[in-house]
């Protein structure tokens, strides 16, 4: 699990980007891709290289109206399955 001073970012050539063809958000990366649902692709795009886990949770839940813990919850579990796949690396 992502702590919540840890700050998430895509590693190189990794990035999210429009599927023009079917619509909707992919994540790629060499050789991968992993089609979003809106869920994945909101929490993706707080993902910036600069802000921590838990300053994305607070955006989510005050942009959602979701409890945070809850947030923090299923936003961490997406994002260390990415981590685990090698679509996103995590600084301390």
């Amino acid at each position: 699990m992502i702590g919540p001073g840890e700050v998430p970012r895509l590693p190189r050539g990794v990035r999210v980007q429009p599927d023009r063809v079917r619509g909707g958000w992919v994540l790629l990366a060499p050789e991968r891709a992993v089609t979003l649902d809106a869920v994945g692709q909101a929490i993706l795009a707080e993902v910036d290289g600069s802000r921590s886990f838990g300053e994305i949770c607070a955006r989510l839940a005050a942009a959602f109206g979701a409890p945070e813990a809850q947030i923090a919850e299923d936003a961490g579990g997406f994002l260390s399955a990415l981590r685990e796949r090698l679509f996103l690396e995590v600084s301390p």
